[in-house]
């Protein structure tokens, strides 16, 4: 058993913790980190860099046939009820996380030239960086309690993503709207 296995849940972590930290940041020291892009964008891509080389090592590992690996912790009991946390990497999760955090990193690249001039910069990194970490999460999780709420994160930072302009003007309804009459729907 090759150590990189021991250290595979940094994958999911590395980006989440970069989440917080920047988090953290904006909801404590406000202006003064929304006013450092450049070295939260190092920060942000670095950690998840950091996690694709590691995704590239445990594919590379699994390619060289080692077994699928499973780390369970008992996270609450209660009599005969057990509740589990962990994490797995066999052939396909290796593949997955490969994909995942290649695109990720990508995809904050382009991010920085194309939020370059919006003030919610640093506040979009940090979405980008918690969608980031639920996906990794969802994709090495090992039982369905995991991926549900793995699942419901991915769909909250989707929201978050989704609804980030939500005071811009110009993304509100256009004057197409339709409206109800006598004879069905008709533009308005």
């Amino acid at each position: 058993m090759e150590p990189i296995y021991e250290y595979a849940w940094l994958i999911p972590v590395l980006p989440l913790a970069g989440a917080m930290i920047l988090g953290f940041g904006l909801i404590s020291f406000g202006k003064t980190v929304a006013n450092m892009r450049r070295s939260s964008a190092i920060f942000i891509v670095s950690l998840l860099g950091a996690a694709m080389v590691l995704s590239f090592a445990l594919l590379w590992s699994q390619i060289q046939g080692h077994p699928p690996y499973t780390h369970i912790i008992e996270w609450a009991a209660a009599g005969d009820f057990r509740l589990t946390m962990g994490y797995t990497v066999d052939h396909l999760t290796a593949m997955m996380l490969v994909i995942v955090t290649t695109v990720a990193f990508f995809v904050m690249i382009y991010t920085d030239g194309y939020m370059a001039h919006d003030p919610g910069y640093v506040r979009f990194y940090a979405y980008l960086s918690l969608f980031s970490s639920s996906m990794l999460g969802l994709v090495v999780s090992p039982n369905l309690l995991q991926v549900y709420v793995f699942w419901e994160l991915v769909g909250m930072c989707s929201y978050l993503l989704i609804g980030f302009w939500y005071d811009r003007r110009e993304s509100g309804p256009s004057m197409g709207y339709f409206t109800a009459g006598q004879s069905g729907w008709n533009a308005g």
